[in-house]
């Protein structure tokens, strides 16, 4: 049996709070298809928001998940990163189903698209909480004609307590473009986040990544996988970057990490009719004692 959830605002934007029977919560706004708060069952907000975004219709907001399309960052001639996060997208369904919250936004091209874009598409987002766990998965259909190539990300910002007791897990091996030093690296350990800004892009990632983060003598876990995504980008803006920012506290970099699912080194070409999909998860595996073993 599910239950419908209805349209509220957040914000003062139309937004969907979706519920698990076990407690997991979240909120999405229509604006953007934007994921702006997730909370497991049993546990605390996970995403980052920035305190000083602007909600407001044709504006990006800073934090939770804005979905990058058809463009990542300023690698093309459209805006930095596409127009997808400030579109207004419908809402197909959002329900409580018997041990989950399921919600399904849809984004589809239009003269204003057009102008930008020229061609005929379909997005769907689809959002999926139970438990300790989190799906997003991104959806991209062709239906024009003739072919088009995009680049997508679900660009995700995570929120910790303290960045500099934070490290990630599972990038060992991976080669890496350096956007600050505009190199390939590889990436030797295990990441340690380094002082100032982050910013690369990992190429072929798949394994699963584990965000760690120290809190006194409790190790947070929070598991991320990915399917359809060749890339992972991971993005901090360092201090100085973060006090020029007008949308972000001066302080703000030390209370979130971007670990988002990407296609930017190899952009998705689909051919009239086709379609391509991608997601990312999240499963927050719990506090353990230091010391202790998983």
């Amino acid at each position: 049996m599910t239950t419908a959830i209805a349209i509220t605002r957040h914000q003062g934007m139309e937004a969907i709070e979706l519920r698990s029977p076990d407690g997991a919560r979240a909120t999405v706004l229509l604006h953007g298809g934007h994921l702006l708060s997730w909370v497991p069952a049993g546990g605390e907000e996970q995403l980052y928001v920035s305190p000083q975004t602007a909600y407001a219709s044709g504006q990006a907001i800073r934090g939770g998940v804005p979905v990058i399309f058809p463009q990542f960052a300023a690698r093309g001639p459209l805006q930095r990163h596409g127009f997808a996060r400030s579109k207004p997208w419908q809402l197909v369904l959002a329900e409580t189903g018997a041990d989950d919250g399921l919600a399904v936004l849809r984004l589809s091209d239009d003269a204003a698209s057009r102008m930008l874009w020229p061609h005929a598409f379909e997005l769907e987002l689809s959002l999926r909480i139970s438990g300790q766990e989190l799906q997003i998965e991104l959806a991209c259909e062709n239906r024009g004609v003739e072919p088009f190539e995009f680049s997508a990300a679900l660009h995700s910002y995570l929120r910790v307590l303290d960045l500099n007791e934070t490290s990630v897990q599972g990038l060992a091996g991976l080669h890496y473009w350096d956007s600050v030093d505009a190199q390939l690296k590889t990436q030797r350990v295990d990441l340690l986040l380094p002082g100032g800004e982050l910013d690369r892009i990992y190429h072929q990632v798949k394994q699963d990544l584990t965000l760690q983060e120290q809190r006194g003598a409790q190790l947070r876990r929070l598991q991320i996988r990915q399917q359809g995504f060749d890339d992972a980008v991971l993005w901090n803006p360092g201090a100085e970057k973060c006090a020029a920012l007008a949308d972000m506290p001066t302080d703000g970099y030390q209370q979130m990490l971007c670990i988002e699912a990407a296609c930017v080194e190899h952009p998705i070409t689909l051919q009239g009719g086709e379609s391509w999909a991608g997601m990312q998860s999240f499963t927050l595996l719990g506090a353990v004692a230091e010391g202790e073993t998983s």
